[in-house]
């Protein structure tokens, strides 16, 4: 009986110790740690893996996780130097680099990165006016970054950027800067506008006075060519005179010739539709000399007229009575 009893104490003891080995043993995930304190002290900080803790007196204080968390803060009311109040909303990017100083650093250290967010950004923006604010996003994006990364050290935390994600202005403000908007796109449109007038009409311009010099030199060229033709048809024509001359004069004609040619000359003026005909007054001396060409033509005859008959004189009925 003794025995027995002894036996199902030990299996007792021994379900006991399985019991709590089991219940003890703490498997931690990727990109996790647990911090583990013993006997309300810190003791150690569990990394990815399997681990056993010592039953009753340490215990798992925090779970801790490793990946880049998101705050999203809620809109803020932030003043600008020149006293116009807007709703600015955050988004802060940041991670757990020290399990210990995030669990021992601050009571809760999410809260203070929110509330040390606002904080900074009051102050950042109350140092700039509206229009400032505006258009500096990346510069306070790039300020609060350094300035939170700074802060949080000691809480375990890393900063790794900070957005704006919305700058809302008051109502009236934001009609003010649409009216602004409309007019400076209105301006831009009417400058737009002016500038492509001016350069059809300066296009237009050219084109008409590349017409002209065009026009004006095809003309000249014209003017050129036909007074070069012409140029050329007296060369030629005198040319032909001057190689006519040579050639009677290496035939060897004599005067008789010349005068013949002269009295040819003379035959196609007066076929002409001239009404009257200058002769020089050699020309008409060699018409009279030679004796063929009178008979011919009838201009060197030399023979006088017959005297006219005086005509009959009629009575006179006033004075011959």
């Amino acid at each position: 009986m003794g025995s027995i009893l002894l036996g199902v104490l030990i299996g007792l003891a021994a379900l006991v110790v399985l019991i709590l080995i089991f219940t003890n043993i703490r498997i931690v995930p990727q990109a996790s740690e647990y911090v583990v304190e013993k006997l309300g002290k810190y003791q150690k900080t569990w990394s990815a893996g399997i681990h056993v803790k010592a039953p009753f007196i340490s215990r798992v204080a925090k779970v801790v996780t490793l990946k880049e968390q998101v705050l999203d803060s809620p809109p803020q009311p932030v003043i600008t130097k020149d006293n116009v109040t807007m709703q600015i909303d955050t988004v802060v990017y940041f991670r757990i680099f020290d399990s210990k100083l995030y669990t021992y650093g601050a009571v809760n250290p999410i809260s203070a990165l929110e509330n040390l967010t606002a904080t900074t950004l009051r102050n950042l923006v109350g140092e700039l006016e509206l229009d400032g604010t505006l258009t500096s996003r990346d510069t306070i994006n790039g300020k609060m970054t350094a300035i939170l990364d700074e802060a949080t050290d000691q809480w375990g935390i890393k900063v790794s950027r900070v957005e704006l994600k919305n700058i809302i202005p008051p109502a009236e403000i934001q009609n003010a800067m649409e009216k602004q908007m409309k007019a400076e796109r209105d301006r831009r449109e009417t400058l737009l506008q002016a500038e492509g007038h001016k350069a059809a009409a300066i296009t237009r311009a050219e084109g008409d006075k590349q017409a002209m010099i065009l026009a004006a030199e095809g003309e000249r060229d014209a003017r050129i060519a036909k007074a070069e033709g012409e140029a050329k048809a007296i060369f030629l024509a005198k040319k032909a005179e001057a190689d006519g001359l040579k050639a009677l004069k290496d035939a060897g004609v004599d005067g008789a010739v010349l005068e013949l040619k002269k009295y040819e000359a003379l035959v196609q003026m007066s076929n002409g539709k001239a009404s009257k005909i200058i002769i020089p007054t050699d020309a008409v001396n060699a018409v009279k000399s030679n004796v063929l060409f009178s008979e011919t033509t009838g201009l060197g005859d030399n023979t006088k007229p017959a005297p006219n008959e005086k005509p009959e004189k009629k009575a006179d009925p006033c004075c011959d009575k």
